[in-house]
């Protein structure tokens, strides 16, 4: 009985109302998006009275807004963001008394045109999603004041830009087409960091306003990826003040310029299309440390890219796969000087920059170099496959199961509960028949989920599924909290706005295992799904780990094996090095980041993965890997100072792919750090991009001045292997070529100076172990 109120995805609360309902009532009660119709339960389970909060907030049912175009809807839709509705005292979230994960909020905007006469302001753990089947359109009013430099400010005020965590927008429009061409104006305002989500939005703008940008970043920040959004009209696109970025699937049509890098240390463009504008990218303030282009085009653009034409590292540039037609005067200009017409065709790489390879260094200035795709990794054109992030719009609400109303299974999503049980039964039940919908909440699992072929996971702000229990605990014998099918398995199994943590210091668990194989790109995958281990409520990890020889947190965040074939995009695997909730020391020690053992085919867009001991990314034998932009941090209590030195505290249970510092003397705390991208006897490895910054060594974070860390990437035994675009910050070493067991310093970064203003280090190729 269990299992067929399961099938048919009925919550036990409304069954016998559905059965008196008549068929039309049931058609209109499930017709439209799914998301809008099912029931909302989730709560904030770890602040006073937070069973009662209100995550879900519908601007028009709940708080009276009108989408008509002509009503002013500004404070109907600031009042759903400002909503308070647990006991928490003088608490606002307009002061971030709730600290970064206490007051989650989804603020639900459905189909209609809104009228904005002021700014909207919105906050951390704070997601605002439009309709995707009909996208709402946010507008700023004729009269929306000159005095107001953003529409909509994504970025929290409470938080520096670099804590900027857990904020969502997508599936809406942003509208400055009634508001004057020459009135300064920008959209949006994303000075954000990781953990955040800016996917299938349209930035509207007057053509030929001469004002208007679409987003901007004043204030900088720390992100990871932007995805999948059209910018029409105005003067700029984007304007970007960033450490790092990989932008996807973006379009710009009628603009002046359509990508602005004001500063970026390192970035990515995959897929972009510049359609009638003047200039597509601009860079000519030579403020950009290094910048890929890969897989786009353009067509009646003046100059694709405008550059500085820099003659250091700085500046550093590669065009792939670039497409253009004939109506575009210039591909790439250095200070005003075309230097490049045409396309750039599939199985060449246009480099400006320093490059490593076939041999030694050499100073390429617009040089082509012979590259290579794995088959398995490309579409017929050539381009990486790529994949947007599901919505799931497709499936009406009856075929959605919301976990904690599926009668006789009872699921709580608390923090305390053991939810294991009920959830596997569930999971089980929905393969290859429902999407499962988890309201925000934390899932305690005591036992690894099972995820069989045929799953569809949808989550809500990041609800998380959190570890406990001894299963967890032994170093020697790893357990994964979530297993995705068994080895040799193929099928669907795609997870949506998750988060996997521990709730305890569990040295034995790796958060995510992929066994199974997708059937095509995206089959299997994780789209704006992170890893938390530590610095927030709900975890022992948050307040017991001020010393990380005592806390081994966990082993790893994603353990992709030889039989799997994934793809992943906007993934923060993040071992906390602050609190974001509280005041407490955050040292936790967590072996490694991402482990990469997959042969099939591995799609790795945008990851970051910061402060884990051993390594962040490690691809380890394996094959056909394309991995977009990598961005990571090592822990800041490594190095002079620490009095632990990698492998420790592991030094018991390591693994055979990871790394074993032989390169380093016994007494070098400096060189025994986490390495940023350990890439040993793999083939057909494409990198596109990497951000890796050392800032602190110590416990007490004053253990360096300049450079804090001896080694960064380092790559042994590979064949077929492209890195393009490593940065790094304070570090000696950029990267550490192995070959048979011996090493040796091939790129310094006092050869490469770039990037980051002081310690930075750019080198634009790497191609050494390309053969």
């Amino acid at each position: 009985m269990k299992a067929l109120s399961v099938l048919l995805g009925l919550a036990c609360s409304v069954t016998a109302a559905l059965s008196l309902q008549t068929k039309e009532t049931q058609r209109r009660a499930t017709h439209g998006y799914w998301y809008e119709k099912i029931k909302h339960n989730g709560i904030s389970p770890f602040i006073p009275g937070g069973h009662d909060w209100t995550v879900f907030r519908n601007v028009k049912t709940d708080f009276g807004a009108v989408g008509d175009g002509k009503a002013d809807d500004t404070s109907a839709i600031q009042a759903a963001l400002d909503f308070v509705s647990a006991d928490g005292g003088n608490q606002s979230r307009r002061d971030g008394g709730f600290g970064t994960t206490g007051a989650p909020a989804v603020v639900y905007i459905p189909g209609g045109t809104y009228r904005l006469s002021r700014p909207i302001h919105s906050y951390v753990q704070t997601v605002v999603v439009g309709d995707p089947t009909n996208m709402p359109i946010l507008q700023a009013a004729p009269d929306f004041p000159s005095t107001e430099k953003f529409l909509f400010y994504g970025f929290d005020s409470n938080y520096d830009s670099t804590i900027n965590f857990y904020i969502g927008l997508r599936n809406v429009v942003l509208d400055s087409t009634l508001v004057a061409p020459a009135q300064n104006i920008t959209l949006l305002d994303w000075a954000v960091s990781q953990n955040v989500q800016l996917s299938n939005v349209v930035f509207r703008m007057a053509k030929g306003g001469t004002a208007h940008t679409g987003l901007s970043m004043p204030e900088g920040g720390s992100p990871l990826m932007m995805n999948d959004l059209v910018f029409e009209g105005g003067s700029v696109g984007i304007r970007m003040n960033e450490q790092q970025y990989h932008f996807k699937g973006l379009t710009f049509k009628n603009m002046d310029i359509g990508l602005k890098l004001d500063k970026l240390f390192e970035g990515t463009g995959q897929g972009l299309r510049f359609e009638s504008c003047k200039v597509g990218i601009e860079t000519t303030n030579n403020n950009t440390g290094f910048f890929a282009l890969i897989d786009s085009s353009a067509s009646n653009v003046g100059i694709l890219w405008s550059s500085a034409g820099s003659s250091t590292a700085q500046g550093s540039m590669v065009l792939e796969n670039v497409q253009v037609d004939g109506s575009v005067k210039s591909t790439v200009t250095a200070a005003g000087k075309n230097i490049l017409t045409g396309s750039v065709k599939p199985g060449k790489s246009w480099i400006w920059g320093n490059v490593y390879g076939p041999a030694d260094g050499e100073r390429a200035e617009g040089k082509l170099y012979s590259s290579s795709r794995a088959p398995s990794l490309v579409d017929s054109s050539g381009a990486y496959h790529t994949v947007k992030g599901p919505t799931f719009e497709e499936y009406d609400v009856s075929r959605v199961v919301n976990v904690k109303n599926v009668c006789g299974w009872k699921v709580a999503g608390d923090g305390v509960t053991d939810d294991t049980e009920s959830l596997q039964h569930i999971i089980n039940a929905a393969a290859g028949k429902k999407v499962l919908f988890f309201p925000h909440g934390t899932y305690l699992v005591s036992d690894t989920l099972l995820i069989p072929p045929g799953t569809r996971i949808h989550g809500e702000a990041w609800s998380e599924i959190s570890a406990t229990g001894n299963k967890f605990k032994d170093a020697n014998h790893l357990k994964p909290l979530v297993q995705v099918g068994l080895p040799g398995s193929t099928g669907v199994a795609q997870f949506v706005d998750m988060l996997f943590t521990v709730a305890d210091i569990l040295p034995g668990c790796k958060l995510v295992e992929v066994n199974m194989a997708g059937g095509r790109p995206g089959d299997l995958g994780f789209w704006n799904t992170h890893f938390r281990i530590g610095g927030a409520r709900g975890s022992k990890v948050q307040t017991q780990c001020s010393d990380p020889a005592t806390c081994r947190a966990a082993r790893m965040c994603a353990h992709l094996t030889a039989t799997s074939s994934s793809y992943w995009e906007n993934s923060w695997c993040w071992s906390a090095d602050h609190d974001l909730d509280d005041d407490n020391a955050a040292n936790p020690s967590t072996a490694g980041g991402f482990l990469v053992e997959s042969v099939k085919g591995t799609w790795l867009l945008s990851i970051g993965t910061e402060h884990n001991v051993l390594y962040q990314m490690n691809i380890h034998k394996a094959r056909n890997v394309f991995l977009g932009f990598q961005q990571s941090e090592t822990p800041y209590w490594q190095g002079n100072n620490s009095g632990l030195l990698a492998p420790r505290p592991w030094q018991d249970s390591l693994l055979e792919s990871d790394p074993d510092f032989s390169w380093c003397a016994a007494d070098d705390a400096q060189c025994r750090m986490g390495v940023y991208q350990y890439v040993t006897k793999s083939k057909d490895v494409n990198i596109y991009g990497g951000g890796y910054w050392t800032f602190f060594n110590g416990i007490n974070r004053d253990g360096c001045k300049g450079e804090c860390q001896e080694n960064g990437v380092i790559y042994a035994d590979n064949e077929k292997l492209y890195s393009f675009g490593v940065s790094t910050h304070n570090v000696r070493t950029m990267v550490l070529e192995g070959w048979d067991g011996k090493y040796t310093s091939v790129v310094k970064d006092t050869a490469n100076s770039g990037g980051w203003q002081s310690g930075g280090g750019v080198m634009a190729a790497y191609m050494r172990q390309a053969k």
